[in-house]
């Protein structure tokens, strides 16, 4: 599958994950407080799928995703069952700030996959500026003294992020080149279910305190916003501009949780953010564009010329 444009659509889309997935940190952060790290994925994912399930059937796309359920799977375990558990319980451990670091090398992982997949254009000069921009960028936002405060126990929760990170750039080359031609609602939905059912018992067994209203509404939000809403503007976002350019938006993502740290917890904005932001927002630009000021043309159809169809961009739930 090749790239599409980054034109106005793939713009939106990177703005609305940007946002959303920047959330989650925060609301992650409040529901580990008082749900344990299974039930917080249990409870995000059912919820998510239910939410989906009604659109999924109406659509006939749940059928069509339990024709490919290997894959399905595949990817939930890939993009939900692994990385949700790992985050939640690395968060209970680290500063969002290097949470957020860490989590932003997925573009560079997703380079890497790539090129094994021999894909050179992420090689293109511009692109590769901008990938190492846009990654120095979050570094300056998110460094600081007390950015490995916690001592030696944290190298575990750190690892349990790279390995996130990993498993999140895997995930776009799954729904790129296995899903394409299923309907995004029927794979979302499948999957969020298919993991929130693995994870009940677990998350029934390791729930030993009564969860706070404040820890219940972030996993209600985590579960609709975050989750429901967020995977479905994913798809659609990864078929526009392709796997390996989808994951920039996680160098925006502990930006938008440093900015709503400091207007819902009156955290300091400090230096770091006023001259990394900048830094973030043109290397993903340069890493979207490669520098051009308008997305290149494609090239013309006709007779005798061979042209490669795109899939469909992903229907609106309504």
């Amino acid at each position: 599958m090749s790239e599409g444009a980054f034109g106005r659509r793939g713009w939106i889309l990177f703005a609305i994950m940007s946002v959303v997935w920047g959330i989650t940190y925060l609301f992650i952060k409040e529901a580990v407080g008082s749900f344990s790290p299974p039930a917080v994925v249990a409870g995000r994912t059912l919820l998510g799928g239910l939410v989906l399930l009604p659109f999924a059937i109406r659509g006939g796309a749940l059928k069509a995703a339990l024709k490919v359920w290997p894959w399905v799977l595949a990817f939930g375990a890939v993009e939900m069952a692994g990385p949700f558990l790992l985050l939640s319980h690395a968060e209970s451990q680290l500063p969002s700030g290097l949470t957020g670091l860490l989590v932003a090398t997925v573009p560079l992982f997703a380079v890497i996959i790539a090129l094994l997949r021999g894909d050179r254009s992420a090689l293109a000069p511009m692109r590769l500026v901008g990938l190492l921009l846009g990654f120095a960028g979050v570094a300056v936002i998110v460094g600081g003294p007390g950015l490995f405060a916690h001592g030696t126990a944290s190298f575990v929760a750190i690892g349990e992020i790279l390995l996130t990170a990993l498993l999140y750039a895997i995930a776009p080359f799954i729904i790129a080149h296995k899903l394409a031609g299923v309907p995004s609602i029927g794979t979302i939905t499948f999957a969020l279910l298919a993991v929130g059912t693995v994870y009940l018992v677990p998350a029934l067994l390791t729930q030993h305190q009564v969860p706070t209203v404040r820890s219940t509404v972030s996993l209600v939000l985590l579960g609709t916003i975050c989750t429901a809403f967020a995977f479905v503007a994913f798809f659609a976002l990864i078929r526009q501009v392709g796997p390996v350019r989808a994951p920039l938006f996680t160098y925006v993502n502990p930006v938008v949780a440093i900015i709503l740290g400091t207007i819902l917890l009156a955290e300091p904005v400090t230096p770091g953010l006023l001259i990394g932001f900048p830094v973030v927002l043109a290397g993903c630009w340069f890493a979207a564009t490669g520098g051009r000021l308008r997305p290149k043309a494609a090239p013309a159809t006709g007779p005798g010329t061979a042209s490669i169809a795109l899939p469909e961009p992903v229907p609106p739930v309504d």
